[in-house]
Formats: structure tokens, sequence, C-alpha cells
């Protein structure tokens, strides 16, 4: 069974575009991103195989997107 994430995204002042667009061109496990309003500046859904594809999506490629100041990710159940 696939794994699903939220990952909420508080971006650098002015930065939200950049970010938005960066974690767009990611491809595979990027299910959609959006911009939102409220405390946490992008959402996007992520999937993978297992907890593990979740955790180096997140790690491996979303963290180091230059703009973004920190994440909360929120595994789906």
């Amino acid at each position: 069974m696939a794994a699903k994430a939220f990952v909420l995204v508080e971006t650098m002042p002015g930065r939200s575009k950049d970010v938005e667009s960066a974690l767009k061109k990611l491809g595979k496990g990027i299910k959609s991103v959006d911009t939102v309003t409220g405390p946490y500046d992008i959402i996007a859904i992520i999937e993978g195989e297992n907890l593990n594809d979740i955790g180096d999506l997140v790690t491996g490629k979303i963290h180091p997107v230059p703009g973004i100041s920190r994440t909360v990710t929120c595994l789906a159940i």
C-alpha cells in the first residue's frame, strides 16, 4: 500500500512562488503543490511506496529547495 503525506511548508519572505515552482519540478512522488493562506505558505501532497520513500523525498529533495525555512510533514493514516 502506498504511503501519503501532507508537507506544510514555510518559506522565506518573497520566495513562495520560487519554492512552489521548484517543488512542482521535483517530479516523482509529488502529487500536488498549492500556495495557501494561513500559518503555512505551501502545502504539498506527496506519495511513495512506503514510509522510507516519504522520508527520503522530504529530507533528500524537499528540504534542500532554496527558500524553504521550515516544513512539517503529516502522514495520512
